[in-house]
């Protein structure tokens, strides 16, 4: 399969995101076939740096607005919503959260097509083709949810034709379900700009640990899906003016304990029930490897005690706090603006939001096979892959550390679009 090359602009640019595709696999990643063909013909890194924190919607965020989230103002998967438990929250599913504008809506504005599948923070987004990920909950009806979100006609069309290959939103079938899609709107639709996101990965390594053997399963089925990709591609005579992206989006380190801070915020009084209903003066939202402090207003009281408690549990190992960042910490890691203070967490802890469990939850006494991300992007060993390939691209071409916000910029260029002003730079060196 090769990749053709003369002096024309790239027509076609295809994003596909595997979540939680990080440098940790890289060696094993080199060995596959589709991937090692991509690798082979064009430009790649495995010092790809996300941002703080790292989750999934904020890295996605800022990977098509090139900007850190300071800017784009998505700080967590999730809006904050106290008490309430993780499966009934809403997510920040819409593009209208987004503060600056995304590569999408340039591309738009020039007159391309774009298509975008379970893309984080696209719901009612400009996107022109969109089956956006977003998730019912409570009472909600998925597909109903979804076209709602999305564009209907093209959704339902997909729906009609090919909804008897998925099972629900299980994997891998998922994954399954979004590839083939994906090839359909190749052939179909043709977007000069396509983003894809893939989850099979992420989920593998959050239910058993990242170096078990469902995460090497999942590493093939992901090459596979890749290959397929390619293939629909190439049948529908497009590889010759395409380019293919491939970006993870954070890390993950396996998990040994868990822990709930919240239950110390409670034993200074600072969470309390009142009537029959819990209240708050200071409250941590939970990252996984991070959490933010939210505070009452005007209530110094409230952040002098819940400082002076954190302070306390960093002193003991069992609590697995690295280190709390104050304001002047968190800029310098272009976090969102909305806290004065978070936590980190050392690596093989977790943090959790809820107060229902005891405090430490001692995962390798109960066998617990688990891993998370939401540390910060500085973490050692956390660094995502990144691989560039098609027309106009370098080969064999190994990049050095680059960052997330580069992502956007440089798919402006390879699209043939001036960006908007923003954090990143477009990656020249990979560009012939």
């Amino acid at each position: 399969m090769g990749f053709g090359m003369n002096d024309e602009q790239a027509k076609y640019l295809i994003v596909i995101s595997l979540d939680a595709f990080s440098e940790d696999h890289w060696e094993e990643a080199k060995k596959l076939p589709n991937l090692s063909l991509l690798i082979e013909n064009g430009a790649s890194s495995n010092q790809l740096k996300s941002v703080f924190p790292t989750h999934t919607y904020v890295a996605h965020t800022t990977m098509v607005t090139g900007v850190y989230p300071d800017k784009h103002g998505i700080f967590h998967n999730n809006p904050f919503q106290p008490f309430i438990p993780e499966k009934e929250q809403t997510w920040y599913w819409h593009q209208r959260d987004i503060k600056v504008p995304t590569i999408y809506d340039l591309a738009r504005q020039n007159h391309l097509k774009t298509a975008g599948l379970l893309w984080p923070v696209s719901g009612k987004s400009s996107i022109q083709y969109n089956l956006p990920e977003v998730a019912a909950i409570k009472n909600e009806n998925q597909i109903v949810k979804v076209i709602k979100n999305g564009s209907p006609f093209y959704i339902i069309d997909l729906e009609l034709r090919l909804g008897k290959q998925r099972k629900g939103i299980e994997q891998p079938y998922l994954d399954d379900y979004t590839t083939l899609c994906a090839v359909d709107t190749i052939k179909r639709k043709q977007p000069n700009l396509l983003l894809l996101h893939l989850i099979d990965l992420d989920s593998a390594k959050h239910g058993h640990g990242t170096r078990s053997k469902e995460v090497m399963e999942s590493l093939l089925r992901m090459d596979r899906r890749i290959g397929e990709i390619l293939q629909g591609v190439k049948d529908a005579n497009l590889m010759d003016s395409t380019v293919f992206f491939i970006v993870g989006d954070h890390g993950q380190f396996d998990i040994h304990y868990a822990v709930h801070l919240n239950n110390l915020l409670k034993d200074q009084g600072l969470i309390y029930k009142e009537k029959g209903r819990f209240r708050w003066r200071a409250y941590l939202q939970s990252t996984g490897g991070n959490a933010y402090l939210h505070l009452r207003d005007h209530d110094p009281d409230a952040e002098q005690l819940a400082l002076n408690c954190l302070e306390e549990a960093m002193k003991e190992e069992k609590y697995g706090i690295e280190a709390i960042y104050s304001r002047q910490e968190l800029d310098a890691l272009r976090a969102g603006r909305h806290v004065k203070y978070a936590v980190e967490a050392k690596t093989g802890y977790s943090f959790k939001d809820s107060l229902s469990k005891a405090t430490i939850e001692n995962y390798l006494a109960k066998g617990i096979k688990s891993a998370n991300h939401g540390y910060s992007p500085e973490k050692n060993h956390y660094k995502c892959n990144f691989i560039a390939s098609g027309f106009n691209i370098k080969k064999d071409v190994h990049l050095g550390p680059i960052e997330m916000v580069d992502i956007a910029p440089t798919m402006a260029k390879v699209l043939g679009l001036d960006f908007y002003q923003c954090d990143g730079r477009v990656l020249e060196e990979i560009m012939i």
